[in-house]
């Protein structure tokens, strides 16, 4: 089995700015967006999080868990919906009772659920959803698309100034999860970028490289 150090592509005396960049990189090499797999997605993460508890070279490399183990609760509450699940359903976004509709069905881990945030705040919900394990959509982690777009049905999260979200957007509670968190407890739908009105500023796949190099 490799070592957490092979698959993130590092010589084993990296230092820690090289280990961060690196998995950075691999993140989006293997973001099932960008066409990888929740898997390699995985399996990435798992192999930063073992240099950064302190594995050291020789070690045995222990066999992958299918969940990751949940962080402590902390901060905000995120309740999360996948947007394809209305979709599929023939749901509305605007529903009163979206989520209870949702509790009662048998969803997948990546289509429904909830996680604790930090309680420092720091970082953006995508950042926080992907240290979890999830594999939620971006593009431009910049503010200047809609790809990672997300829906507050309940609570509060914030937006800041730069973005390309026009103030209709924002009044529908629209809010893109690369910029900012949530301030308090949320319901929010992710994946909101297949609604017609949000894909409009969606980033095309083929932009993504120059964008992420802007």
């Amino acid at each position: 089995m490799e070592s957490p150090y092979d698959v993130l592509g590092l010589d084993e005396d990296a230092d820690e700015r090289a280990i961060v960049d690196a998995y950075r990189r691999r993140v989006k090499e293997v973001h099932p967006d960008q066409g990888g797999s929740v898997e390699a997605f995985q399996e990435v993460k798992t192999a930063y999080e073992r240099i950064q508890n302190g594995w050291e070279p020789g070690e045995p490399v222990p066999d992958p868990t299918p969940e990751p183990e949940p962080p402590e609760p902390a901060g905000p509450t995120v309740e999360y919906l996948n947007y394809e699940v209305i979709e599929d359903h023939g749901w509305s976004i605007d529903d009163e009772d979206l989520f209870e509709k949702a509790d009662r069905l048998a969803l997948s881990r990546a289509d429904y659920g909830e996680f604790e945030l930090d309680a420092d705040g720091n970082g953006s919900l995508l950042e926080a959803a992907e240290e979890r394990g999830y594999a939620w959509p971006f593009a431009c982690r910049g503010g200047a698309c809609t790809n990672c777009a997300v829906a507050v049905v309940e609570g509060e999260m914030p937006s800041p100034k730069s973005h390309i979200l026009p103030s209709d957007l924002l009044d529908r509670g629209i809010r893109l999860s690369c910029l900012t968190a949530p301030t308090t407890d949320v319901k929010i739908v992710y994946n909101v970028k297949h609604m017609p009105e949000v894909s409009d500023l969606l980033l095309p796949a083929s932009r993504f490289e120059q964008a992420s190099t802007d």
